[in-house]
């Protein structure tokens, strides 16, 4: 497998809990990749823990808001882990800032091989948060993987639709994608004569005047000091092109109607993916399901805003389906 060189000092956006332990762990998915994840243990904690595997948004790497996420489960009493998707942040995989709605649902599987294993995790008690684009890779893990107990799904993103059908389904025409699709596949010639990859999407710098909001949201955490990370394709870069390729013709959810666990999705009121979240929701099935809208919430407040990311109802819905 291959071997990473891990940050050993603290580089995350928000200050380290007193309330944890923390130490750097690697694990493997079935395509071979070496994954790099943050581990948050409750201070003094004995026996077996019910564990939370927590990653996204898309763009981003565990020292931003996942980590964030993962260090508060962890002051609750669960053992967690933050991880960088494959080809992303401290992560193997080439080449890098690829993207891939099957090798990234495996990222969330391969989290819970790990977990499944050690010593101090409960085996029959792990769950799953995805925030963002990994809000729908989680939800898409877990319904295939029947070890995920409980899934939180926090701002989601459906990172397929959005490419098949484009931002509010604007682009839902067989045309639109075939013109999506050509452009593609011209750039996939254009990468293979140029020996490499071209670079696209990230947060836009500088910031246009007439931006919409959803996009000043993203400026305002990627951007700034508030969620900088020099490894975040979304603060410094962008993401392959033609990655979009897979997303397009791939969609994810597909048989999220027979998840049988519990999941919760929560999206912000005033949130450009609003929509992916309630689409969701209206497939689930169960009295397992819920649903929480945050008022007054933008997309990017449930990256990092502790009054307002609802981390007692977090805590609640976790303990309930874990403990």
């Amino acid at each position: 497998m291959e071997k990473l060189n891990l940050t050993q000092e603290w580089d995350k956006v928000f200050p380290k809990s007193d309330k944890v332990d923390h130490k750097k762990v690697t694990f493997h998915n079935r395509y071979g990749i070496t994954l790099a994840a943050d581990l948050y243990t409750p201070k003094g904690a004995e026996g077996k823990l019910p564990a939370i595997a927590v990653s996204g948004p898309f763009g981003a790497v565990k020292e931003q808001s996942s980590g964030l996420y993962a260090q508060k489960m962890a002051e609750f009493g669960f053992l967690t882990i933050a991880f960088d998707p494959s080809f992303t942040g401290e992560s193997g995989g080439m080449p890098r800032y690829v993207a891939s709605p099957d090798i990234n649902t495996e990222d969330f599987c391969a989290a819970v091989d790990f977990l499944s294993v050690q010593e101090n995790v409960d085996a029959e008690h792990i769950g799953i948060i995805g925030i963002c684009g990994w809000g729908g890779m989680a939800i898409n893990a877990a319904a295939i993987d029947t070890r995920i107990k409980a899934t939180a799904a926090m701002t989601m993103y459906d990172l397929t639709r959005a490419t098949a059908t484009g931002y509010f389904d604007s682009e839902d025409s067989e045309q639109a994608r075939f013109e999506k699709r050509k452009a593609l596949n011209t750039q996939r010639t254009e990468d293979y004569k140029n020996g490499s990859y071209a670079l696209a999407g990230g947060v836009v710098d500088p910031l246009p005047e007439d931006a919409p909001q959803f996009v000043k949201d993203y400026y305002a955490y990627y951007k700034t000091p508030r969620g900088y990370h020099p490894r975040s394709l979304n603060s410094n870069g962008g993401w392959n092109v033609t990655s979009s390729l897979s997303f397009l013709n791939m969609p994810i959810l597909q048989y999220s109607s027979e998840i049988r666990s519990a999941v919760l999705l929560v999206h912000g009121e005033k949130a450009h993916s609003r929509y992916f979240s309630e689409t969701a929701y209206s497939k689930l099935t169960g009295d397992n399901k819920e649903l929480l809208m945050i008022p007054g919430a933008n997309h990017t407040d449930l990256y990092d805003q502790m009054d307002i990311i609802p981390f007692g109802k977090l805590k609640a819905f976790f303990e309930e389906y874990l403990k």
